[in-house]
Parts: structure tokens; sequence; C-alpha cells
């Protein structure tokens, strides 16, 4: 099996990969639909009521990380998920029934935006963290990628049928299609074999909320991670707003909106399957896709047609995921095993977190000064988080000159150390030590690029 595709050897990561891509496709169908409901049937193109709409929904997720974290390491992330599905289905099922009886308001869409957050508040981090029990440790930046790749390729094709369902049928049927999308997760969750999932330390009754904000402050690659994920969600990743708003500006309908979206993922698609072909997630990619993604939405900004904008969605597509997917894949396989869910669920609630402060502004900007210079606000804030981890780059001793023997230039040295951090010496396994009385021995962090991180506990 090609190394792009090699989390494919395990059966229980094939059938979630099926599930996820059926659910992601209703997802985004559904997605779709709300924008333009909210856009165009509860209000007069307000982008502002937008923006509270996503606040509302990302919000959640940045209010509840610490406990999201600590139910994720605690339970069954396998019984999480199907709790959360269930209840999503529920939710998409009475937004159907309400749009089709004409009794949906902007009020009621806000209320079920706020319910669907909390609902993924939990949905998320454990999603994460489950990735890491269907495939062994070396194989989690890949499937971690796979994952992007279903999530994009799922929305090549849910925004452009959506669109085509909203002209012909109406928004109403979006959701109710979506109930049945839902069990396609609900399907693969049950066909899952457990006794094939790799087995994982649980936090026990001990555990804190606080240790995942302890662990992810000592160490300064993570912080960066944080840094430039939360800009890029708060500010760059607000694509309902861009595109729909971008669509009326061009006067196209709903099939005009939703295929800004799916063109989208075209990037999208390419750049998650690029980063599937890594060996490892790479900090420097992260940052320079951060950059690449300014310098292209400014670009898309200035576009005079509608074809070329949307060729433009192409590359801003491929920066975007580019980016998160090397930043989860870093996370994934550089945190505790313990922790990780804690941490994941921090990750989650910074990147969309991020949203209930940046959407509404980007959707004042956009209903203000138009659609184009809410894209710069955007830019703007792929072009800070590059300066964030660029500085840190430098700062770090990690950008230095070539030898002189070797020619002239710069070099990017991932192996120059990161943090200093220590663990007891390997007396025992690394996961069955604890960090109270240990004998320590001081390492480097970064003096090897594979180093296990997930096998090294934090002194406290």
């Amino acid at each position: 099996m090609s190394a792009m595709f090699r989390s494919f050897a395990s059966f229980n990561y094939r059938v979630w990969f099926i599930g996820a891509l059926v659910s992601n496709i209703g997802a985004w169908m559904q997605s779709t639909a709300q924008s333009w409901v909210v856009l165009t049937q509860l209000t007069d193109n307000d982008a502002g009521a937008m923006g509270v709409t996503m606040a509302l929904q990302f919000g959640p997720p940045l209010l509840l990380v610490g406990l999201s974290g600590l139910v994720t390491d605690r339970f069954d992330r396998r019984r999480i998920l199907l709790i959360t599905q269930c209840v999503l289905l529920l939710f998409s099922l009475a937004i159907g029934i309400l749009l089709l009886a004409g009794l949906m308001t902007l009020p009621l869409m806000y209320a079920f935006a706020l319910a669907t957050g909390v609902v993924l508040a939990f949905d998320n981090p454990a999603r994460q963290a489950f990735v890491s029990d269907l495939v062994h440790r070396e194989n989690a930046s890949n499937a971690v990628a796979l994952n992007a790749a279903s999530f994009n390729g799922a929305r090549m094709i849910g925004p452009a049928v959506a669109g085509l369902l909203i002209v012909a049928v109406g928004t109403g049927w979006v959701f109710l299609i979506n109930v049945i999308a839902y069990a396609g997760m609900l399907i693969a969750l049950a066909v899952i074999r457990t006794g094939e999932l790799i087995p994982r330390k649980r936090a026990d009754a001990s555990a804190r909320l606080a240790d995942g904000f302890r662990y992810v402050a000592r160490r300064p690659d993570l912080l960066v991670i944080f840094a430039m994920v939360f800009l890029m969600g708060a500010l760059g990743m607000n694509f309902p707003i861009f595109a729909s708003t971008m669509a009326l500006e061009f006067g196209e309908e709903a099939d005009g909106f939703g295929l800004l979206s799916s063109i989208l993922a075209i990037g999208s698609l390419a750049g998650a399957l690029l980063a599937a072909r890594r060996a490892r997630a790479r900090l420097r990619v992260a940052i320079l896709a951060t950059g690449g993604f300014g310098v292209v939405s400014i670009v898309s900004a200035f576009m005079p047609l509608y074809w070329l904008y949307a060729l433009c969605l192409v590359f801003v597509g491929f920066t975007v995921v580019t980016t998160l997917t090397t930043a989860n894949g870093y996370v994934q396989t550089t945190t505790d095993a313990s922790l990780r869910g804690r941490v994941l669920a921090l990750y989650v609630a910074i990147l969309m977190g991020g949203t209930p402060l940046g959407a509404p502004l980007v959707g004042w900007v956009a209903a203000e000064f138009g659609p184009r210079v809410a894209i710069l606000v955007g830019a703007a804030g792929g072009l800070a988080a590059c300066a964030i981890g660029l500085t840190w780059v430098i700062a770090s001793g990690r950008l230095h000159r070539r030898p002189e023997d070797e020619g002239f230039g710069l070099v990017l040295d991932e192996t120059r150390p990161i943090s200093v951090i220590t663990r007891p010496q390997p007396t025992v396994a690394p996961e069955e030590f604890s960090n109270e009385g240990a004998q320590t021995t001081p390492i480097r962090l970064g003096e090897r690029d594979d180093l296990d991180t997930g096998s090294v506990p934090v002194r406290r």
C-alpha cells in the first residue's frame, strides 16, 4: 500500500473513513443551507447576522474546553461520538421540519446554533482524538491528513449539491437529507471492531482540567501553533461570509454560492493528500502555509470576475488545509498520550473559539465596506500568523546561516533545541511511571525530529 494511504491497512480506519465521508457530505450540505437561510430568508442579506450565527455555534468549544477535554480523556470516545452524533441528528431533523413548516425565525436559528455548538464542544475533541485509537502512533499523522482529505472531498460535493437542492426544492429538505447522512457515521461507529482499537491510558479520577493547560504552557512549539490557528480561525477562515457575500456581489444565487465552496474544496483536498504523503508533520510547513494563505487571499480580493475569484479559492483552500492538517498532525503526534484529549480540546477550542470573536467583526466589515475588504481582513490574519511563526523560529535559533563551505544562504534547522524538559531514567516503560519523585535527566525536545514527546511527561 502506498505511503499516502498507509492508514487504510487498518480495518477500523477504513470503516471510519467511509462513514466520515458520508457524514461530512451531509454536514457541508447543511452548513451551506444554514448560511443561505440566514443571509437570504431570515434577513435581508445581512452578513452580520451570519457572523452572529457562526459565533454562537463556535463559541461553546472555547468556553467548555476544560470539561470537554477531560471527558475525552476519561471516557470511551466511541460512545461519546455515538451520543453527540445522535443529538446532532435530532437538531437537523427539527430545523428541517421548522423550515418546511415556515416556522423558523432568526432567534430560533440562533438558539439551534448555540445548542449545536455545545454538542460540538464534546464531539470535535473526541473525533480528533479517536483517530489515535484507530491507528498506531507512527500512522497518526497520515490518518489525520486522510481525515482532512475526507472532509474536503465531501466539501467538493456537499455545497454544490446543496446549492442545486436549495434552488430546486428549498432549504428545509437539505437539513432532512443530512439526517440520513448521519447514518454513515453511526453505522461506522457500530461496525468498528472495539477489540482492535489501540489501547490507551485513560485519565483517572485524579486528572485535573488544568493539566492540559500546564502541559501546553511548557511547550513553546505548541503555543506558537495555537496562536497561529487562532488567528486563522478568527479572521481567515470565515468562508461562509466571504463566499456568500462575493456570490451576491457577482450576481449569483445559491447554486453559485455552493459552487464556490466546492471549488475551495478542490485545493483543500489537494493540500490534505499532499500532507498524507509526508512522513511527519513539520511546523515550518504550517508557518509557510499561513503566509501563502495571506498572499492568495489578497489576490482573490481584487478579482473582477466570478470565475477568476473561484480560481483563487483553489489556492486558498490548499493553503488553509495545509496549515490545519500539519498543525493537527503535529499536536497529535507530539502530545503525551494521557493528556491528548485535553490538549486537542484546547486546540479545537482555540481554532473554533476564534470564530465568535472574528466572525461578527468580519461580517460587520462585509456589511459596511463590502466583501472584498472583509477578505483583506482575513488575509491580514494569515500574514500575522506567519509573522508569529517566523519570529519564533528566528528567536529560538532555528534559522541560521549555512556553513561557508556549503554555500551562501539561510538554513531552517528543525533539529535545534526548542525547550528543555526532563524525564525519568528509562528503568520502566515510558507511560508507566509517575512524575513524583522521579530521578531526572535533562533532554532537549527537538534534538531529533522524530522524538516521541508523547512519552515524556512534564514535571510540575
